[in-house]
């Protein structure tokens, strides 16, 4: 199918609420088709069945009938938690409700007829489609690895098998092995993600196998939190964990899966498991959609609407919309927006200002926990950082469990929010 690019520049929420809605084929009722049953997708489809109280049909697309969050599942890794509390399905949208849940995936998007078509051979028609499909990993970015390769070297920054699969490969390491990890370049999902994964392999390595080393290939010359995870490192895995940053050559690495090695600026290193996370860029139904700017899908931050198609909302870690991180959080608050402005668009409720907040919580060791956060208001141009915190180095250890079990209350508050 040849999609057509419309050209969308958003000049405030206004002018996007107030444009005519067609009702998709005749329907009745307008139609909502969210893609995407994470923290963004299932909110949105949560909230905009909820609050326009069966006046929209809500479609929700989802290939997973359980979802593994990303969020926590370094948690798993390092032995925090279980495998099937990071599980959820979604019986409660349907039953309680009244969302169409499609175990599907989405192969096509048509703009014109706006009709989305899945690999199953259904078509839905929309007059608002909500795309939330997370990240892929952009073509080559690390030399030597692909997705063929993600069950030799996992990148493990998906919900769900793949953190199984990196677990039993740093619990199967010989003693003394060497657990590496090439870490991504800006911007990527979670940012602090990498080094709480790096803790948690350390947390589980002191305990599996306490001579092993942790190597961090990293391209970048800093990183989130990074006082506090090197506080933390030097703290709980004294001599256990050596970064590599870009002055020494990690931004000219390789890896070669069938042989366990990594080369860093032409020096090879014999590895036992290997964490490959690559570049990243917005799930591929944006770009079938045609809404990217070649890597990310730009957006309206008062409304989260596309800037290239004002029928279509681009939600979380595929949104290129200013200052927030790709977070879960980020997602969740981005939802809560979109489905607001949706729903003003399509039964003409009261629409406030667009308001967001995140955090992002990391665990270091048993009861160790650090936080980031701020909050952050729509501009024309984008969503701008308002106001922030973050955890400081030296807190008492009354204060860092505090945090952590903060965090465990998060967890819980959010996906009750997501999945009812």
């Amino acid at each position: 199918m040849t999609l057509k690019r419309r050209t969308f520049i958003g000049t405030g929420a206004a002018a996007m609420l107030a444009a005519p809605m067609v009702r998709a084929a005749g329907h009745g009722k307008p139609r909502v088709v969210v893609v995407g049953g994470g923290a963004g997708g299932a909110t949105a489809a949560r909230y905009i069945a909820k609050d326009s109280e069966g006046a929209i049909d809500v479609t929700l697309i989802e290939p997973s009938r359980v979802y593994y969050t990303c969020f926590f599942s370094n948690l798993y890794i390092g032995g925090f938690e279980a495998m099937d509390d990071l599980g959820h399905t979604y019986g409660t949208l349907a039953a309680d409700y009244g969302i169409n849940v499609v175990h599907d995936w989405v192969t096509g998007v048509d703009r014109d007829a706006k009709t989305v078509t899945t690999a199953g051979g259904h078509s839905l028609p929309y007059d608002r489609l909500i795309l939330s499909p997370g990240i892929d990993f952009v073509d080559d970015a690390v030399p030597g690895w692909s997705v063929a390769d993600q069950d030799i070297m996992p990148h493990a920054y998906k919900g769900g098998t793949q953190a199984t699969l990196l677990k039993a490969k740093i619990e199967a390491m010989p003693e003394g092995g060497v657990f590496a990890m090439v870490a991504p370049p800006n911007p990527f999902r979670c940012p602090p993600g990498p080094y709480e994964r790096i803790s948690m392999v350390a947390h589980l390595l002191t305990q599996v196998n306490p001579t092993a080393k942790i190597l961090v290939v990293d391209p970048k010359e800093s990183f989130s939190k990074q006082a506090l995870f090197e506080e933390g490192w030097q703290n709980h895995y004294g001599g256990m964990i050596d970064r590599i940053g870009p002055d020494f050559g990690a931004e000219n690495v390789e890896v070669r899966p069938e042989a366990m090695e990594v080369v860093i600026d032409g020096a090879v290193e014999k590895v036992d498991a290997c964490n490959v996370i690559p570049a990243m860029k917005a799930g591929r139904i944006c770009e079938v959609a045609g809404i990217t700017d070649g890597r990310w899908a730009p957006v309206v931050p008062e409304t989260m609407q596309s800037r290239m198609d004002e029928s279509i909302h681009v939600l979380g870690d595929a949104s290129q919309q200013g200052d927030m991180p790709k977070s879960g959080y980020s997602a969740n608050s981005q939802a809560k927006v979109a489905a607001m402005a949706v729903r003003g668009a399509l039964t003409d409720s009261r629409v406030f200002p667009a308001k967001f907040s995140n955090t992002c919580w990391s665990l270091i060791s048993t009861d160790d926990g650090v936080k980031v956060g701020a909050s952050y208001e729509a501009t024309e141009e984008k969503i701008a950082k308002v106001d922030g915190f973050i955890s400081q180095t030296g807190e008492d250890a009354a204060l860092r469990k505090a945090t952590y079990e903060e965090s465990l209350g998060w967890y819980s508050g959010i996906t009750s929010d997501m999945f009812g």
